[in-house]
């Protein structure tokens, strides 16, 4: 097997470098031919299959096909074929090339059999998002991406630190279960989670993700968090720390989310809303919660690169992206209202999408361990994500008191990528056997049952009475929600300005005392070699006659000696 074990990453990174060459219909070609022929070549590499390579004293393993990496390489593929249709009309050369660079970096993640492999193509990620987010070509975009390679730094330190730790303890590199009782394997731990948007870093995604371009912020929706969950997935299933960790994401996702006045904050938000569903699930750590956590995944990058489709459709036809200058868009943007809509209803877990054959893994497994107080506030939580992404979003963009705006819909090619994936939404929705097939463990769960259902639409029909009841409540206003990045936004910067101050004086003092040392040396050396200086006045000839027969015949005497 192992001659057919080709990665499948290269594909994606090595062929973006050719997006710059191309034009028009070729350049078309390329972007929806890449992630079609990854796709295949995911499926192509048989399941046990590997790559074995040796590097500088290590056997390197960067081609290991598991059935949770070909599950997350195939959405990764997926993604990216529809990331590449919706960025065709306006994204440039540098966005395209970074954008295919970081999905191929996302697919080597997923079949790294090493940690030395897998931090490679995770520190690659960095590289491409960042690049990506400094693609939009603004301030905010810049400054924004400046502290967003900032903290995924810092996280690859703590990932890289962690790898050679264990590496040393136990001798191996192999990406297998784990658990964090060593300080190397902690270490690791961390790493991951600040990928995946944990506390005390949630904030990077919403910081980050609004200022990217509208292609450019469904691509980064996409693939960082989604990878952190893979390798989460694979490396610390059952971690009980997960569950709460979870659980801290899911709420401060929707608390954030609700306060936010512009709608790309909302989503970014809501991202991290989700991801905690997922991690909590990886904490259960059953095989039930585990396929939860994978089947979430894939359907969360559907749905939510949907509701940024929209959003992204929104703003580049209105130039707004704050929910107060909104409202009235349906009339004359059916088309992205339909498909925001179905990503809200998919996202929300409503019957017969997506969402409600996905995350419901996860809370019947949380219901099956007796986890009383988790299964409860996963049920709270669902609740909350019908408020901030199920209606929040598209009742105040396209349904809330008209603004006067009058766009027309956005250009064909974003549009049938958002047609695509409304499509997925509902497809999965009516038939999850498929996905149910491709999920990492057998599954024998069936989502629509009769209870299922009519207390998911219970709880659906609750919370938004409770919205439109505190419908005035729920209207933002101009104002800015503080969170953890305040820290490293303006904190520290604060700190480093008064920091400079008063060492100001100091770094004064030891300039002069440098300066004043140096003007002391060349005073001496201009005293013995200046003009006036002893080594430089007139000698007699006899004295120097004298002086060399001296030097001779010292020589003489210790070549004797």
């Amino acid at each position: 097997m192992t001659e057919l074990a080709l990665p499948p990453a290269l594909i994606m990174v090595l062929g973006a470098f050719f997006i710059p060459a191309e034009n028009g219909r070729g350049r078309k070609r390329l972007l929806l031919g890449l992630p079609l022929a990854t796709l295949v070549l995911v499926w192509l590499v048989p399941e046990g299959a590997s790559l074995r390579l040796p590097f500088l004293g290590v056997e390197l393993n960067p081609v290991h096909a598991t059935a949770e990496g070909r599950l997350f390489a195939t959405i990764f593929a997926i993604m990216a074929f529809a990331g590449g249709l919706y960025a065709l009309p306006r994204a440039s050369r540098r966005e395209l090339v970074a954008a295919y660079v970081y999905a191929g970096s996302a697919i080597g993640v997923t079949f790294a059999g090493d940690l030395i492999t897998l931090f490679i193509f995770w520190e690659l990620m960095a590289v491409g998002s960042t690049a990506v987010i400094i693609a939009a070509d603004t301030e905010a975009a810049r400054r924004a991406a400046f502290r967003y390679l900032l903290v995924h730094l810092l996280g690859g330190v703590l990932l890289m630190a962690g790898i050679i730790g264990h590496w040393v303890s136990s001798g191996s590199l192999a990406v297998e279960a784990m658990r964090p009782e060593s300080f190397a394997t902690a270490l690791i731990l961390i790493g991951l989670l600040v990928n995946a948007g944990a506390p005390p870093f949630s904030a990077w995604i919403a910081d980050a993700y609004p200022e990217a371009s509208p292609s450019g912020s469904v691509f980064l929706s996409a693939f960082t968090t989604k990878t952190a969950v893979f390798a989460l997935l694979v490396m610390f299933p059952g971690t009980e720390l997960l569950i709460w960790v979870g659980l801290y994401m899911v709420f401060y996702g929707i608390l954030y989310a609700l306060l936010e006045n512009d709608m790309r904050r909302i989503l970014a938000y809501s991202i991290v809303n989700q991801v905690g569903f997922m991690v909590c699930a990886i904490g259960i750590g059953t095989e039930l919660a585990l396929n939860g956590a994978a089947a979430h995944a894939f359907a969360h990058i559907i749905y939510k690169a949907l509701l940024l489709m929209s959003a992204g459709g929104v703003l580049l036809m209105t130039g707004k992206r704050k929910c107060t200058d909104l409202g009235g868009l349906f009339q004359t943007m059916p088309r992205t209202a339909m498909h925001g809509i179905i990503g809200a209803l998919a996202i929300s877990a409503f019957p017969f999408t997506s969402g409600f054959v996905t995350k419901s893994l996860e809370t019947a497994a949380a219901s099956h361990e007796g986890l009383l107080v988790v299964w409860l506030l996963l049920l709270a939580a669902s609740a909350g994500v019908f408020l901030h992404a199920g209606i929040k979003f598209p009742w105040f963009v396209f349904f809330q008191k008209d603004s006067g705006l009058r766009p027309p819909e956005p250009p064909v090619e974003m549009r049938r990528a958002m047609a695509l994936f409304s499509f997925l939404c509902i497809a999965i929705g009516l038939f999850p056997a498929p996905l149910y097939a491709i999920l990492p463990h057998p599954v024998d769960y069936q989502p629509y049952t009769v209870e299922h259902v009519v207390s998911q639409l219970q709880l659906l029909l609750f919370a938004g009475f409770a919205f439109f009841v505190l419908l005035g409540q729920m209207k933002r206003t101009l104002t800015i929600s503080l969170d953890f990045d305040w820290f490293y936004r303006r904190f520290l910067r604060e700190l480093g300005g008064e920091f400079a101050v008063r060492t100001a004086a100091a770094r004064q003092r030891l300039e002069d005392r440098a300066y004043a040392r140096a003007r002391r040396f060349v005073a001496n050396l201009y005293a013995h070699h200046g003009p006036h200086g002893i080594l430089a006045r007139t000698w007699p000839t006899g004295s120097m006659v004298l002086w060399v027969a001296l030097m001779l015949g010292c020589t003489l005497l210790l070549y004797v000696l």
